[in-house]
């Protein structure tokens, strides 16, 4: 069973996706965190985020994988928590943004897949391009500042609520505007609005679609 996950950033997918993977006793294929682990490497390396060959050599050449609990491996080694830094934050749309960084990671996350019995995939192509077959598709959704409030209380810094939302409005912009495999709705994907819902009360939702309520 493959149930594919898109959203905008800030969304909440990869905690829904992980719980809901922890139900039905799939894998979690958190596909965000591979471009973060190239975008962690295009900056350690010192190629430039706008460097399309650069950053997609890069994407070529990187081994990444995902342990027992579904945290990602870069060339084996744990890339928690350096992929979750702020500049990796602000950095990971553009590189990711390029096609030869994404045709190479979808070819790893097919490759992922196609080796487990079973994945919840979370990303912002997930359900229309990397898995367009999946057997159940969903678009997490909630506004700008809804992301950004709970962003804030995450990073426990509610001071730093506008530039949060100032970011989450850029990523929205980059994600939804660039070229090759913008964020979008597919249309079969099922539209789960998380605005005043807690974890808990997405999961059961989309468990409930999947036919597998908790």
């Amino acid at each position: 069973m493959i149930i594919a996950m898109d959203g905008p950033a800030g969304a909440g997918k990869s905690t829904v996706a992980r719980r809901v993977a922890e139900e039905l006793g799939l894998a979690f294929l958190d596909t965000g965190a591979m471009y973060r682990a190239v975008t962690l490497q295009v900056l350690e390396q010192g190629v430039h985020p706008s460097d399309g060959p650069g950053c997609a050599r890069i994407a070529e050449e990187l081994e990444l994988g995902f342990d027992e609990g579904g945290h990602i491996l870069i060339e084996g080694k744990p890339g928690e928590p350096d992929i979750r830094s702020r500049t990796v934050t602000l950095n990971v749309s553009a590189v990711s943004a390029h096609p030869g960084v994404r045709e190479a990671i979808v070819t790893q996350q097919r490759r992922i897949a196609s080796a487990l019995a079973g994945v919840v995939a979370e990303g912002r192509d997930t359900t229309t391009v990397v898995f367009p077959d999946a057997d159940h598709k969903f678009f997490l959704d909630a506004t700008c500042e809804e992301r950004a409030r709970r962003r804030a209380l995450q990073e426990s810094a509610p001071e730093r609520y506008e530039v949060i939302l100032a970011d989450i409005i850029r990523r929205d912009r980059l994600d939804t505007t660039r070229a090759h495999s913008p964020l979008t709705r597919a249309p079969d994907a099922q539209l789960i609005d998380a605005d005043g819902k807690g974890v808990e009360d997405v999961v059961r939702e989309i468990l409930a679609h999947v036919g597998r309520p908790s």
